[in-house]
């Protein structure tokens, strides 16, 4: 049997080195694509989860919305039948009958607001009376904002 030569098993190295090297190459090539393969799974995963979240905010909100509009209505009906109340029960006559039926047609007209307008439409109107009135609107800002805080720091 011949010996090989220093030359062949040099060869016979490279060779397979060479080979060792392409495929090496090779796996850590698969191994980057199903690692951005992986990672755009993952990324298209939290996506969907955090769109999902966002909808379930969205709706949660859209709930108390509309259950603060309701409770709003609610509340307007009440105040009506408030006045309708206080009509029946008091005075017709002299300054106390007018007191109560004055007191009862704002009570009356504050509860047809809350069922017609809203919470939207009460804060659409607020918004509109502050732009109207800035300067009225800070000071009572101010003002309510002082009375807050006596308030809050008496013990």
């Amino acid at each position: 049997m011949a010996n090989p030569s220093a030359h062949d098993v040099k060869n016979q190295a490279q060779a397979t080195g060479a080979k060792a090297a392409e495929q090496a190459h090779s796996v850590a090539g698969h191994a980057a694509d199903k690692a951005r393969e992986v990672g755009g799974q993952a990324a298209d995963k939290a996506r969907d989860v955090a769109g999902q979240a966002a909808q379930t905010a969205r709706g949660a909100a859209s709930y108390v919305g509309q259950q603060a509009e309701d409770l709003t209505g609610r509340l307007g009906s009440g105040v009506s039948s408030m006045a309708d109340t206080l009509r029946s029960s008091a005075p017709r006559e002299g300054y106390l009958g007018q007191a109560a039926g004055t007191v009862a047609d704002t009570l009356d007209s504050t509860g047809r607001y809350l069922q017609r307008e809203g919470l939207s439409g009460m804060g659409d109107d607020l918004t509109t009376l502050i732009k109207n009135n800035p300067i009225p609107a800070l000071l009572v800002g101010v003002g309510l904002g002082f009375l807050l805080a006596r308030l809050t720091t008496r013990s």
